[in-house]
């Protein structure tokens, strides 16, 4: 017991320690310089305090919970730690660019990522020890709707990543529909090939060190090998291009892609065929089953985790990926962010990452939930 509330002191001390010790946000003349750090004094004013105290609160509260009471209060305490917070940036981003000339940025410090990261993991954490319905969902949920609302209400406005977003929001849209359809192109493109190769039954030690070994080969390297290989065959084939074909765009990037994602899905594939042991295709055979049967009934139910698994695996691994198409001119999220590369514009760069970041982990909390769910629907 002793222990517990000695976590939940600690706990309750970290975050406004951070909070207070790092900057909240850096204010500066224009989107490609840093700018001066302001601390949380004056960056966040009246809403300091109530802040630092549900911030305390909330992970303390987690800490020493051992009951889902309490830890339904906990997460409480986070969701309103979370909403001062990016309200009192937002107040105080806009108090401290009012009268400045049209250039200044007031950009998110790295006490105010700090406190978003904490709080929303805490938030998720309180979420599933309350045993509330979808945990991480619920969670995801909550966060987006105080987002929604503060957005709305134009109470993010003044800061500089939301400035980003109003000046950029239709190319952002048509960068997110360039990176979904690359993404489930590639893994469309590469499923399709596993399930050909699948049918080589010889060759499986082939196709096994063949998928492997593109995995050691550099992800610019091959996109640029690839644009030097389409480019020879346009200019040998030059009626290829009448079909819509370049060197450029889309189809390296597809292809370069889904060339790396044929490893995990190869493998759970394969996983999944061993999925069903002799013993259990003994025992099926000697019931009568027909091969569709024994499909139906044994491997498929055995295996589906493990073609979820390898699927989820290949899904966040094609969603970053699909982040360098853009150096190929396929478009996408990644246009955003070498575009805030190439112009030292760290909230453009964020705006193209944060849809990245956040497609992948609902991908992997989407499949991961559907994997769980089939392993107890069907246990071993």
């Amino acid at each position: 017991m002793i222990s517990r509330w000695l976590a939940g002191l600690c706990a309750a001390a970290l975050l406004p320690a951070a909070l207070l010790l790092l900057p909240l946000l850096h204010l500066a003349p224009n989107r490609l310089v840093t700018g001066v750090p302001i601390a949380a004094a004056e960056a966040l004013g009246a809403w300091l305090w109530p802040c630092l105290s549900l911030a305390a609160l909330g992970p303390g509260l987690l800490a020493a919970a051992r009951d889902k009471v309490t830890a339904g209060l906990a997460g409480l305490a986070c969701l309103g730690a979370l909403a001062l917070l990016l309200a009192g940036l937002g107040a105080g981003a806009a108090e401290l660019t009012a009268g400045k000339p049209f250039a200044t940025r007031a950009r998110l410090g790295s006490g105010a990522w700090t406190g978003m990261v904490v709080l929303v993991a805490a938030l998720a954490l309180a979420a599933r020890r309350a045993r509330l319905p979808g945990g991480g969902i619920t969670a995801s949920a909550a966060v987006a709707g105080l987002l929604a609302c503060l957005w709305i209400s134009g109470g993010l406005d003044a800061l500089s990543l939301a400035v980003e977003l109003r000046a950029r929001s239709d190319m952002l849209g048509a960068a997110l529909l360039d990176h979904l359809v690359l993404t489930l192109g590639a893994l469309g493109l590469a499923a399709s090939l596993t399930v050909a190769l699948a049918l080589w039954r010889r060759g499986r030690g082939t196709v096994e060190l063949a998928v492997s070994g593109i995995q050691v080969v550099p992800a610019v390297a091959l996109l640029g090998g690839l644009v030097a290989v389409l480019s020879a065959l346009l200019a040998a084939v030059p009626a290829l291009r009448a079909y819509g074909l370049s060197a450029l765009g889309g189809l390296p990037a597809l292809i370069g892609i889904a060339a790396y994602l044929l490893l995990p899905l190869w493998r759970g594939q394969q996983a999944a065929r061993r999925a069903a042991s002799p013993a259990h295709l003994a025992a099926a055979d000697a019931l009568g089953l027909s091969r569709r049967q024994i499909l139906a009934t044994i491997r498929l139910p055995l295996g589906a985790p493990l073609l979820v698994g390898g699927l989820r695996v290949a899904a966040v691994q094609a969603l970053g990926l699909a982040t360098l198409g853009a150096l190929v001119g396929a478009g996408g999220l990644g246009t955003l962010v070498f575009d805030g590369m190439a112009q030292f514009a760290p909230d453009l760069i964020l705006l193209g990452a944060l849809p990245i970041i956040a497609l992948s982990l609902a991908t992997e909390a989407a499949l991961g939930s559907l994997e769980a769910a089939l392993r107890r629907h069907w246990p071993r």
